[in-house]
Formats: structure tokens, sequence, C-alpha cells
């Protein structure tokens, strides 16, 4: 296995804090993973500009990192662009599912008032549904409420 390779399944195993099923991968918070001589140096992309997870996220990437033979690592807070719900991969977006909270839907950079409020329930897959605040635990989340299964669930909101 190369060492790039390597890192990258290292990475697949520092969890998000908020939403511990997810890796960062899963959320697509990696950009980029260059390894050389001197070490490994990890692009990562905070869901938000002020997360406050983000320091706790990096210094667990530097832990699995040195755990697992890269001791000398960089990360880097990506500047250059901005995260989407749409990088949650699909493996992520299953977990999400699994995990209870309802998957964003893929927007593709077009968000309308639908796309928040038009969510299947992650507990029966009905789409009878309604939200009922558009903002849950965690400014990510929406609350929404299934009037088939009369169960309530938190949804990562597209953004």
């Amino acid at each position: 296995m190369q060492a790039r390779d390597r890192v990258y399944e290292v990475l697949g195993t520092v969890m998000d804090p908020e939403i511990p099923t997810l890796s960062v991968l899963d959320l697509g918070m990696i950009t980029n993973v260059q390894v050389s001589d001197d070490g490994v140096r990890v692009r990562l992309l905070p869901t938000f500009v002020s997360c406050p997870a983000t320091s706790y996220i990096r210094a667990n990437i530097k832990e699995a990192l040195a755990r697992s033979g890269f001791p000398n690592s960089e990360v880097e807070m990506e500047t250059e662009l901005s995260w989407s719900s749409d990088r949650v991969t699909d493996r992520g977006r299953q977990l999400l599912e699994a995990f209870g909270l309802g998957a964003p839907v893929q927007i593709d950079g077009m968000l309308d008032l639908a796309a928040i409020e038009s969510v299947a329930c992650p507990h029966c897959g009905s789409a009878n549904t309604s939200m009922q605040s558009m903002f849950g635990s965690t400014l990510c989340r929406s609350i929404h409420y299934c009037n088939d299964c009369r169960q309530g669930f938190e949804r990562f909101k597209p953004l």
C-alpha cells in the first residue's frame, strides 16, 4: 500500500465530534493529502468557517497519523474552497440515515426552501414529513416530524 493511500485510510478513522458515525472523509472535509520525506500535509475544509470543533479535529488527525507511523504531519486549513453538503460522500449519506439523521439532498449550488423542507423520514422512508424548525441541535441541522411513523428527527441541512 502506498503511503498516501495509508494516510487516507487513517483519515477514514478520524470521526466528526458532532456526528461520530461520520469520518472527515465521509463529510468531504479533506481536500488534499501530500506525503513526502518531510512528512504528511493534510488540507482540512471545515463545514463552517467558525466551526468550534476545527482545532479538535486537527488534533485528532495529527494524533491518528502519529499513531499510524506518520509522526511529522501538518493539518492546514483549506481557504480556497467553501464546504458544501454536496461534498458528503454516498457512504456518508448512508451512514447519516442509519444514524437516524436525515441526509442532505444534492443541491448542486442551487438552494431553495423546498430542499430544506422536503425530506424523507430516515426511520420509515416516508415523504409525508413536515419541518418543525429550521434549526436543530446545531446550525447545520433542521428538525422534522414524520406524519406516518410519528417520529421526530433531525436532518443535516443542504448547504
